[in-house]
């Protein structure tokens, strides 16, 4: 993990953004903030940080509506939403984005650096029942050490929570783990648990020929998730 990693903040409101920059940067993270989501796409024009740390609730365009454009164009760089709304609908809806991490207002700031450092080292390293060489769904093939999914066009990008999902999955392949082990696995809380079949839906339409009939990842009723590796 690596504490000096850049983080760019995006909220209205200029006191608690003045806050998270002082608060980030005390905490070993280099810093930029943006006022709305428009100033926040001009930045990622011309820089490349390493998470967003970004409010739903912002005149203009919204936070959810920012997440959702960066996945659609292929950025893979983990987002944490920050929001007042914190119930378990406006949560889903945050993951449904293409989030990785939701954070309810008001929150302890210490909580927010924990979560950031546990979104930056999402790929876990190789545990001792990694198996042994790749894991391979048809054409594509998962590398559970380094989070990676490749196919025949090269890496396929994921999110930061499809890729670490599918590690576990690829790391216990054939077995069926429940949403709490998948939860528990990842470091998410009950609210993580709920939004594990979001996830596991985003997935499928990319390691599934056909979402609606998948070949790989299977859902195992009243049980939870399998991985099932094949040629």
């Amino acid at each position: 993990m690596a504490d000096d990693a850049h983080i760019l903040v995006v909220d209205d409101d200029a006191r608690l953004r003045a806050l998270l920059e002082r608060y980030l940067a005390g905490a070993g993270f280099r810093v930029t903030t943006a006022e709305t989501a428009t100033d926040a796409r001009d930045k990622l024009r011309f820089m490349h940080p390493d998470m967003l740390v970004l409010d739903v609730m912002m005149p203009g365009e919204n936070g959810l509506t920012l997440t959702e454009s960066l996945r659609q164009h292929g950025s893979d760089v983990p987002v944490l939403l920050l929001t007042a709304r914190s119930g378990p609908e406006d949560r889903i809806a945050g993951f449904e984005a293409g989030a990785d991490d939701y954070l309810g207002k008001p929150f302890e700031p210490r909580e927010l650096v924990l979560r950031i450092r546990a979104l930056l080292r999402r790929a876990p390293a190789p545990a001792p029942e990694t198996p042994a060489g790749p894991v391979q769904l048809g054409a594509l093939f998962v590398d559970t050490a380094r989070g990676e999914l490749t196919g025949p066009d090269g890496v396929v990008r994921l999110t930061g929570g499809e890729a670490a999902l599918l590690v576990a999955l690829a790391r216990k392949p054939n077995e069926v783990l429940s949403r709490e082990e998948i939860a528990a696995t990842l470091g998410m809380d009950e609210a993580g648990e709920r939004a594990i079949d979001v996830q596991v839906t985003r997935l499928r339409r990319k390691v599934e020929a056909d979402p609606r009939e998948p070949r790989f990842l299977h859902t195992v009723r009243g049980r939870g998730y399998v991985l099932k590796p094949g040629p």
